[in-house]
């Protein structure tokens, strides 16, 4: 009898030691707790946050929602864009682009109904980061501040301000009469370029969205920002319109990005 109830105690020990692991695994796996309305306010709070995924709940938002905090040496940043590869297709319409797809942790898009209710709070001030990175262990960024999305009836219109970096201005364009600043977004069932059409030599270009690879941007004409378009590996990222563009860091002819992020902060 002794036996057994000594094993039983020992099982009933080793029981209670895999529940307690188990709920640390879950504990870990899951997002960090919501400290704040936004990515900067939760690094302002805790200095030595990590970056994750958390919880975060902007002012008048009555649902919180998850976002990536990348947590560096000048604030919090709440990403809502990353490619590093072809796993997660940016081929999408209005709806997925309204509301978000992708992996938070990895390749994805947050929503731009996301990012409209964090900068649409007059009483803050936004910059907006992209960084990219070439298939030469090269990087560059560019910055801007005053960054700004409108409401859906807006179509999400783009406010940015003065710009900074080393990856160049593609946002007002590589050339004259390109300026994305103030347009809405446009997706391939959703048009809100200024193209009707754009003449490119003996091409018309009438919607940038389905020739510039199928994904979302804010443009006005097409061939100078938009990094939603198809991924393409090393070998192939040369000369295709579909890419990940950034034209006043790689040209003239088309250059697709090994990987891009896009993140805000608030000022």
């Amino acid at each position: 009898m002794k036996s057994l109830i000594g094993s039983c105690g020992l099982i009933f020990t080793f029981l209670l030691s895999l529940s307690e692991q188990t709920q640390i695994q879950r504990r870990s796996a899951s997002p960090q707790v919501s400290a704040g309305t936004d990515c900067t306010q939760i690094k302002a709070l805790s200095p030595h946050a990590a970056s994750g995924v958390y919880i975060i709940q902007p002012p008048g938002v009555k649902k919180p929602f998850k976002a990536y905090c990348e947590m560096l040496p000048d604030g919090g940043w709440t990403v809502f864009q990353r490619r590093t590869g072809a796993d997660v297709s940016f081929r999408r319409r209005w709806a997925a682009y309204k509301n978000g797809f992708g992996n938070l942790a990895k390749d994805h898009w947050l929503g731009l109904k996301r990012v409209s209710c964090l900068t649409k709070n007059q009483r803050k001030r936004w910059s907006v980061r992209v960084d990219l990175w070439d298939h030469e262990d090269g990087t560059a960024f560019a910055e801007y501040s005053d960054f700004r999305l409108g409401s859906e009836k807006q179509a999400f219109r783009l406010t940015v301000g003065e710009y900074r970096g080393n990856a160049g201005d593609a946002i007002r364009g590589a050339y004259a009469g390109i300026d994305q600043n103030g347009f809405g977004f446009s997706t391939v069932d959703r048009d809100n370029d200024g193209c009707s059409p754009c003449i490119f030599g003996d091409i018309a270009e009438r919607d940038c969205s389905f020739s510039e690879g199928g994904g979302g941007w804010w443009f006005s004409r097409c061939g100078s920002a938009s990094l939603n378009g198809d991924w393409h590996p090393v070998g192939e990222h040369l000369g295709w319109a579909s890419g990940l563009h950034w034209l006043t860091w790689k040209g003239p002819a088309p250059y697709s990005a090994r990987a891009t992020r896009m993140m805000i902060k608030s000022v």
